[in-house]
């Protein structure tokens, strides 16, 4: 799989972030063995390096809405129609299907979200960086093409509350798998990462004892976690997961540990776009994503688009 999409702006996922910063991953609906935040959790078992033998495990779906925090439905008397656009080739996000008709994990969300709201839904398919000029010329009233939010995106769009984040998560080979992943765990362990990236970052801030192998890309990275060079690969977990569940992967290999998303090094999340000010719209698809993640079609469209989760 290609790049995370937040990557199309900074190939390296999210550009090099710095700052020491707690990385804590608290999501609504996933298990409490897949959070992981380093520095706030309990004392560990007693082992340094605990090994475990590979098992199946459920299908982790994220939630990134409180229930607790139901938003009050807007006044959607103004919207008729919504006319989103979205990325011409980014699969499983944005894809053309086999009809001709674009199809993919946003465009069913989108469709999702129009028939929440009650309002006719049109999906127009563009090359991804010609997608903010398009709406704020009014060719379109929503992006929602994986596009993360960054301060310099805010400057020129409105975001809605994230509908996904993009994790980090290390893989291994499987009979290595761990199923938590600590600092001190990875002391004098070989960690695979992408040279000047977010992830490695992260890792230079917090898992100060591991021993950092810096590729220039995905491909070397995996190839060296394949080929056992490494005893761990630390990276974008939704491209992992693809690569995990794929032939190039060679069933080597797995997730260890759960998912990290600690927000100052790995973004704000993935929102849906608005031109600036239009409070009405955003604020009809904050109601409407809660509704559908509410009603389990938000889990439904997870699980029939990532057979290995990325969280």
């Amino acid at each position: 799989m290609a790049p995370s999409q937040q990557a199309k702006s900074s190939k390296s996922v999210l550009g090099l972030l710095t700052g020491l910063a707690v990385g804590a991953c608290l999501l609504a609906g996933v298990p409490a063995a897949e959070a992981q935040a380093p520095a706030k959790r309990p004392p560990a078992a007693p082992q340094a390096t605990p090994q475990v033998a590979p098992q199946a495990a459920p299908q982790a779906v994220p939630g990134f809405w409180d229930p607790r925090r139901r938003p009050e439905r807007p006044d959607l008397s103004r919207l008729t129609v919504i006319r989103f656009l979205t990325e011409t080739d980014y699969p499983p996000f944005n894809y053309t299907g086999a009809d001709g008709n674009p199809a993919g994990f946003n465009v069913d969300l989108a469709r999702s979200l129009c028939e929440e709201i009650k309002v006719t839904c049109t999906v127009q398919m563009r090359r991804f960086e010609t997608l903010v000029d398009a709406l704020s010329s009014n060719r379109g009233d929503a992006i929602i093409a994986s596009m993360a939010v960054s301060p310099q995106l805010r400057a020129r769009v409105d975001f809605t509350d994230p509908y996904y984040r993009v994790p980090a998560r290390f893989a291994s080979r499987k009979d290595a798998v761990m199923p938590e992943i600590r600092p001190e765990y990875l002391e004098g362990k070989k960690v695979g990462v992408i040279a000047g990236s977010a992830h490695e970052a992260y890792l230079k801030a917090l898992f100060t004892d591991a021993e950092l192998h810096p590729y220039p890309n995905d491909d070397a990275m995996r190839a060296a976690l394949r080929k056992g060079e490494v005893d761990f690969i630390f990276g974008d977990a939704i491209s992992l997961a693809f690569w995990i569940n794929g032939t190039d992967s060679g069933d080597c290999c797995a997730f260890s540990g759960g998912p990290f998303v600690e927000s100052r090094f790995f973004g704000e999340g993935i929102g849906i776009a608005v031109r600036k000010g239009n409070d009405v719209l955003r604020q009809a698809l904050n109601w409407a994503l809660f509704r559908v993640w509410e009603k389990g079609r938000y889990t439904d469209l997870w699980l029939r688009y990532f057979s290995v989760s990325p969280f």
